[in-house]
């Protein structure tokens, strides 16, 4: 956008609805498909585990080596039972996720953690199977209960936490009534399901309540609470004309709004989408996890091969089972196929939260490396509307009594710098009525106001008048137009023709685009750029408003949009990370050229489309919350992938035994504990990113 010093095609009220389809989740990599389809969802893995526990505790309790242990004697009729037979049904019902997810690494040829899993509890299983029918002398069936057990509870609190992060999409969905109050074509308040509702209803929301749909408020005006779609906590005031999301709260007001958009084309569907494909996409340091694991499985698979065969060769075969066993059981690279999926999962959760929505994950990547961050001017910098920013008068005239004519000359004009005058008189409560309004095409407007003929204009208003300014408003009125503001004279018709003020009017700088930038430069961004079509003036008075500095950052005027993505790639050809942050159709090109696309607040789908990540807000801002976002998710990932490979290469050896002449072996029980404690720091760990400020300050 900012095609022009007058250009007011600045898109309004809240994000735009994506357009996004996303597939059905993936897997977690590593973890064999853990989906509700396959059925590991939490609540199975809940009951699996409760049941397997239930079992296990019995399986111990009569274990021989057990009672040696503690010292105790148990003797009851079928005591030799309860192993083979409690065992059995916890290795095929506790056992029966890992089995299938096995069968499914081998037939996908990516072997991993469940396959892992399956061959250690299958050898334990067999082995003591066996030695129950008097085959073999190794009864493994409390620790095949026990690590299935373990395994189970590791899995389920895997899950339970990926759901509760994923628990974003059902909160989006949860933020819409069930039901909305349609208004009859004859004024009736009539109760409706919202799936009932049609684009051009008109649905009144009452004080406290949510908007059911997206669309227009065509009567009233309240401050509605964004928070959950934009991240922003104060409430923002929309009136007649303005556009308002499903989802919100209107505070304090009723307002009556007719549907744009209903289902699934509404913005909080959008958002719902992008969040779902953020969440099921994967990045570079998830295939790099993936790839650890596979490899990890045959490390696993030719240590076990060689601890079965080292012990054996010493003439101890029950400790060549036993090492082997735990050798499989501790190298399951359970922590590392949680590393990568439950960052994922909270960092998109989070960000979703605060209004960051990652459409691709590896844009969010790349988003920590970025060192010049490039911003279009108009509706991202500015707020995309034109504001009184000053006003002159000649003798005779003060300031409240030109904004009292001006508001009462412009009321009647439906252009947007006649807005703007108007807001600043009615902001004053200077008020007047006007008569006899016309509208002076390609001019300006004139009305009466007291018995006295006004008119309102530019400089073509003054030359058919054959007036000019005094030469002290004249001299105030070049200032502005050295700047860039359009300048509008106000004139006296009755009698003899005269410039009795002036107002200037600028696109106004968002207060908070100053502390973005300012931030953005702490975060060791090395470039700002800002590009506008707005003439070099303008522009180079909004960069100076900024805060820019000279020879660092800089400043690309009157560009046409074609050429947005060619000042990308010139950035990028001087070896520039370059994140372009855009909200219009104009800016979908450079976006999709940058390496990062940001599309801001009120963005087009087309930018959206285009983009990496969406703001939902319109606060720049929200840039040094992404790179905040990417920074720690990043940090996360690397320290847990360091966690869970620095573990197996310690882990493995001493599960092998390499230690066992000094008296220090690992029972595949406590195996599966170690696999597990190891699991949760890396879940406790990724939970910290909960505490990463991402909303503006």
């Amino acid at each position: 956008m900012g095609n022009g010093e007058t250009t007011h095609d600045h898109a309004g009220g809240g994000p735009a609805t994506a357009v996004m389809h996303t597939g059905p989740h993936g897997g977690h990599g590593a973890h064999g498909g853990h989906d509700k389809h396959a059925g590991h969802d939490p609540e199975a893995f809940r009951r699996k585990f409760w049941l397997s526990l239930a079992l296990t505790v019995p399986i111990v309790v009569t274990s021989e080596m057990v009672m040696d242990w503690f010292g105790y004697t148990l003797d009851f009729p079928g005591i030799g039972a309860v192993g083979p037979v409690l065992g059995t049904f916890v290795f095929f019902y506790g056992g029966w996720p890992f089995l299938v997810g096995a069968v499914r690494e081998v037939r996908d040829r990516a072997p991993g953690m469940m396959l892992l899993i399956a061959m250690a509890i299958t050898v334990a299983y067999t082995a003591s199977i066996l030695t129950s029918f008097g085959l073999f002398d190794l009864d493994f069936w409390w620790e095949l209960a026990a690590l299935v057990t373990i395994m189970l509870l590791g899995h389920w609190q895997e899950m339970k936490a990926i759901g509760q992060a994923q628990g974003a999409l059902a909160a989006l969905a949860a933020l819409l009534p069930d039901e909305a109050e349609r208004i009859a074509g004859n004024g009736d308040v009539q109760p409706v399901p919202v799936s009932d509702l049609r684009v051009g209803d008109t649905v009144l929301v009452r004080s406290g309540g949510r908007v059911p749909a997206d669309g227009r408020i065509v009567d009233g005006s309240a401050d509605l609470d964004e928070s959950m779609i934009t991240g922003e906590s104060r409430p923002v005031t929309r009136g007649a004309g303005d556009r308002v999301v499903a989802g919100t709260v209107s505070t304090d007001s009723a307002i009556r709004v007719r549907v744009d958009a209903v289902g699934e084309n509404t913005a909080l569907a959008g958002i719902g989408r992008l969040v779902a494909q953020a969440q099921a996409a994967g990045g570079r340091a998830q295939v790099l996890a993936d790839r650890f694991a596979a490899m990890l499985f045959y490390v696993a698979t030719a240590a076990a091969a060689i601890t079965f065969v080292a012990w054996w060769a010493l003439g101890d075969v029950e400790q060549s089972v036993v090492r082997t066993v735990t050798v499989l059981v501790i190298a399951c690279p359970h922590a590392l196929g949680l590393a990568i999926p439950l960052v994922i999962a909270l960092s998109t959760a989070v960000s979703a939260k605060a209004g960051i929505l990652v459409k691709d994950r590896l844009a969010l990547e790349r988003m920590r490396t970025v060192d010049a961050v490039l911003f279009d001017k108009t509706g991202t910098l500015t707020k995309g509307a034109h504001t009184v920013t000053g006003i002159a008068t000649t003798a005779g005239i003060g300031e409240d009594d030109l904004l009292r004519i001006g508001g009462a000359v412009e009321a009647d004009s439906e252009h947007p710098l006649a807005r703007a005058i108007v807001a600043v008189a009615h902001g004053r409560d200077l008020r007047a009525t006007a008569r006899d309004f016309r509208s002076l095409t390609g001019r300006g407007v004139q009305a009466t106001v007291d018995g006295i003929t006004y008119a309102i204009g530019g400089p073509s208003l003054l030359r058919e008048l054959g007036v000019t300014a005094p030469a002290g408003l004249a001299h105030a009125t070049e200032g502005w137009s050295r700047r860039g503001a359009a300048v509008l004279h106000v004139i006296r018709i009755s009698g003899e023709p005269a410039v009795i003020g002036a107002f200037a009017l600028e696109d106004e700088v968002r207060p908070e685009a100053r502390q973005a930038i300012a931030q953005l430069r702490e975060q060791g961004v090395k470039k700002i750029v800002m590009i506008t079509g707005d003439a070099r003036p303008v522009a180079e008075a909004v960069a100076a408003d900024l805060g820019f500095v000279a020879g660092t950052d800089e400043v690309f005027a009157e560009v046409l949009p074609a050429d947005k993505d060619r000042a990308v790639a010139g950035l990028q050809a001087r070896g520039l990370t370059v994140a372009m942050v855009g909200d219009g159709v104009n800016d979908a090109p450079a976006l999709a050229r940058a390496d990062v696309g940001l599309a801001i607040g009120a963005g087009t789908d087309v930018a959206i489309e285009s983009a990496g990540v969406v703001l939902a807000s319109s606060d720049p801002r929200a840039v040094t919350g992404v790179i905040r976002l990417s920074r720690a998710t990043y940090r996360k990932m690397i320290q847990n992938l360091a966690w869970a490979a620095g573990y197996n290469v310690i882990a493995i050896p001493l599960a092998a035994g390499v230690l066992a002449w000094a008296g220090l072996t690992l029972s595949p029980a406590i195996g599966a504990v170690l696999m597990s404690a190891s699991t949760i720091v890396v879940a406790l760990n990724a939970q910290l990113l909960r505490r990463v400020r991402l909303t503006p300050r």
